[in-house]
């Protein structure tokens, strides 16, 4: 019995519910042995009788299954079953044989997509279509005016000049997650005015926690939109962030070195009362290094419960630290900046002699960048070994980075925030001039936060282009993306190919 249809649960199964067609190959009847011969009369002993032939063997069934061309049998293509008695007996089920025939169909394609080769500088869209932009000039793509959802678009730059996405009234595109993406453009206030000192984020950019001098120490979990206020009034200079939010570390200064592992709920104070300038932690908290102006370095290994003073007494500034703790960055508020590749057993001077005061690190501690009061800001992309000037000299208070290095966010403490995309290379102002005192950033620089010294916290988060026509999403020569629409005027990205390894968005 030859059961056929098609697998619609897609369980690699022909089940029951799914058989469309039943046909039957059925074998050749056996043949018949002869009759004995029958025994001679008692008396004399008879001669018995010779044995029967054997019956001629059974003949096989045969089955055959070739593809069916799109037709009349089968609208979409598929295959054709035929069965038979090999009467002939060689093994081929010849035409004269075939006894029953049916066909396995293939179900209807889903949508296509046709390409279109656009060699002029704009093109209307129209849905389940992809367009060669093959253009020496930037090609720009308007999206289709009436999607249905599910509908797709692909983009792909073929010439130098890349592509650009456009967008009707009401509609835009979701970019979390693409690369290059960086938050900044736009900025919320948070909390009211205080002297606010520090601020660091979670990797996620869900939780946050900032510290005001000669206040508290405030923490969120919903991106800033709301605070808790948490330990006592203290002259909080530094606090630093484990990846998951939950284990920090803040410092006073003149004062001691506290640590949380329940997301500040309650903390712990370390060490002893020293003027604490700076600290910072590995992804998992566990091991932490600070700073003490005027003093050493010191290193921890078991989340703050032990230090070890490290290097000479220099002019602390800043410290920064890799993933895992063993890259460590340390600027002297007056002199060199310092690398050590052992979790702080050793430091080696870099660069030269500035008014240095801030620093960040990539996760794997190779791209670091550096700011000068009054001067440039610095990056390196070898640990350290070797460094280039950037933007303009301002008065540099706090830089951060993301995990990969590439996004960086500066503040000039009496001007305003700029964030580059590029490791450093151009950088763009953002927000108002503020007396800005720290900067934080999510590892994917998608959420960014800032406090201000008598002012508020800020926070600025991307998740989509800007709705309507002011909002766009470009890309670069052999960059590709396909969008799908979702309804409600937003498409969303399902594939991309990056090869510049980054996109631009507005």
């Amino acid at each position: 019995m030859i059961t056929a249809g098609m697998d619609t649960n897609r369980n690699g199964a022909l089940d029951a519910l799914e058989v469309v067609s039943t046909s039957y190959v059925c074998g050749g009847a056996n043949g018949t042995n002869g009759a004995n011969g029958t025994n001679g009369t008692n008396g004399t002993n008879g001669t018995n009788g010779s044995n029967g032939t054997n019956g001629t063997n059974g003949l096989n069934s045969l089955l055959a299954i070739v593809p069916e061309s799109a037709g009349a049998n089968c609208t979409y293509g598929g295959s054709k079953v035929t069965a038979g008695i090999d009467t002939n007996i060689n093994a081929v089920l010849d035409a004269t044989e075939v006894t029953s025939t049916s066909y396995n169909c293939n179900g209807a394609p889903g949508a296509g997509i046709t390409w279109v080769d656009v060699t002029t500088t704009s093109v209307q869209a129209v849905v389940n279509t992809g367009y060669l932009a093959n253009n020496p000039a930037q090609v720009v793509v308007n999206l289709p005016t009436a999607p249905a959802v599910g509908d797709l678009v692909q983009v792909s730059g073929v010439g130098a000049g890349g592509w650009k996405i456009s967008q009707n009234a009401g509609q835009s595109i979701v970019i979390k997650g693409l690369p290059g993406m960086m938050a900044g453009s736009s900025w919320t206030s948070r909390e009211t005015v205080h002297n606010w000192q520090t601020i660091a984020s979670s990797a996620d950019g869900g939780k946050l926690v900032a510290a005001v001098y000669a206040g508290q120490i405030y923490t969120s979990t919903d991106r800033g939109a709301t605070w808790i206020a948490r330990e006592s009034n203290r002259n909080w200079y530094a606090v630093a962030s484990s990846a998951d939010g939950n284990n920090l570390v803040a410092a006073a200064f003149g004062g001691q070195i506290y640590t949380s592992s329940n997301a500040g709920a309650s903390w712990t104070a370390r060490d002893s009362n020293r003027s604490w300038m700076a600290v910072a932690s590995s992804a998992d908290g566990t091991k932490l290094v600070a700073a003490v102006v005027s003093g050493q370095l010191y290193t921890s290994t078991d989340s703050g419960g032990t230090w070890t003073p490290r290097d000479s007494t220099r002019s602390w500034m800043s410290v920064a630290s890799s993933a895992d703790g063993s890259r460590l960055l340390a600027a002297d508020g007056y002199g060199w900046l310092y690398t050590s590749q052992d979790s702080g057993t050793t430091w080696t001077a870099q660069e030269s002699i500035r008014w240095w005061g801030a620093t960040a690190s990539s996760s794997d501690g190779i791209k670091l960048v550096a700011a000068e009061i009054g001067g440039q800001i610095y990056t390196s992309a070898d640990s350290g070994a070797t460094w280039l000037a950037h933007e303009s000299a301002r008065d540099w208070v706090s830089v951060t980075s993301s995990a990969d290095g590439n996004k960086l966010l500066a503040a000039d403490t009496n001007g305003r925030l700029y964030t580059s995309n590029d490791a450093g290379f151009t950088w763009v102002a953002h927000e108002s001039s503020r007396s800005w005192a720290s900067v934080a950033m999510s590892s994917d620089g998608s959420s960014l936060a800032a406090a201000a010294m008598g002012a508020q916290l800020y926070t600025s988060a991307i998740a989509r282009t800007t709705v309507g026509v002011a909002g766009s999403l470009a890309g670069g020569q052999f960059d590709a993306i396909t969008l799908q629409y979702a309804g409600s005027g937003i498409f969303m990205p399902v594939s991309f190919v990056s090869t510049t390894g980054r996109f631009a968005a507005e």
